[in-house]
């Protein structure tokens, strides 16, 4: 009896992700939503620039390139062209939080029938670890050599809290992959994202507090640990939006 196998979604190919990133996770958990509701053959998935650039030789679903920033814009386009296929971004918290924040925003507040996986791992993991918009107060990085200091660089954003502000979107929440309770709750917080879009609700966006051991100069336990005792009590974790659990509530 098979207990455990790659999902089917998922190719052969090694990841090139650094030791302990847990880029490789989210992958598999996006795999394994897309498996669960037999969706890969209608999937488009959109991958700007980042750590995940290379992810079209992850997935075995189609694959779109876009530029830094625009994964949402292209996103957009390829859902009202093609409105029968799943269309879902990759991106990171550089791409999504700051270049790409406008096409996010707005894509949010048209609730575009998209599914958004955000990568949080509070640093630019692919271009040698500059401060992003989501990194720590006193955050220690390339360009904050002597920590984020919040009187010039401004408060870090905090991406769920913002967008469950509009109006548009369907479906935020805010999970981490550092324990196995976490990656058990972030893998069905995915498959509840990319099951909205097959239902045609809307803008779902589901952010992963991720680890980046090799920018943030730790061991990759020390990253997971980080995530509990930095980025969580900063960033907690839970539904910031749910339309549709507050329809049931009202039935």
């Amino acid at each position: 009896m098979t207990v455990f196998e790659k999902p089917k979604s998922l190719t052969d190919v090694p990841l090139h992700y650094c030791p302990g990133c847990t880029h490789g996770i989210v992958h598999r958990l996006v795999a394994e939503a897309i498996d669960a509701l037999g969706i890969e053959g209608r999937t488009i998935g959109v991958a700007p620039v980042g750590c995940a650039v290379m992810a079209y030789d992850y997935f075995t679903c189609d694959m779109a390139e876009a530029a830094h920033g625009r994964a949402p814009a292209v996103a957009t386009g390829l859902k009202r062209a093609n409105p029968d296929n799943i269309v879902f971004t990759y991106q990171g918290d550089g791409d999504l939080a700051s270049i790409g924040m406008a096409e996010t925003v707005h894509a949010a507040a048209r609730n575009e029938n998209i599914t958004v996986i955000f990568i949080n791992n509070a640093i630019y993991g692919m271009t040698g670890g500059q401060m992003a918009p989501t990194s720590l107060p006193g955050q220690v990085t390339q360009t904050s050599p002597y920590g984020r200091d919040v009187k010039t660089a401004g408060f870090p954003i905090k991406v769920c809290e913002l967008l469950s502000s509009l109006d548009g979107p369907q479906y935020i929440e805010r999970v981490a992959v550092n324990s196995v309770k976490n990656v058990l709750a972030a893998k069905k917080a995915i498959e509840k994202a990319f099951r909205n879009q097959t239902e045609g609700k809307g803008f779902s966006l589901v952010e992963v507090l991720s680890s980046c051991p090799t920018n943030w100069g730790t061991t990759p336990q020390e990253a997971l640990d980080r995530i509990a005792s930095d980025m969580i009590p900063y960033y907690p974790l839970g539904v910031y939006k749910d339309i549709s659990a507050k329809e049931g509530e009202k039935e």
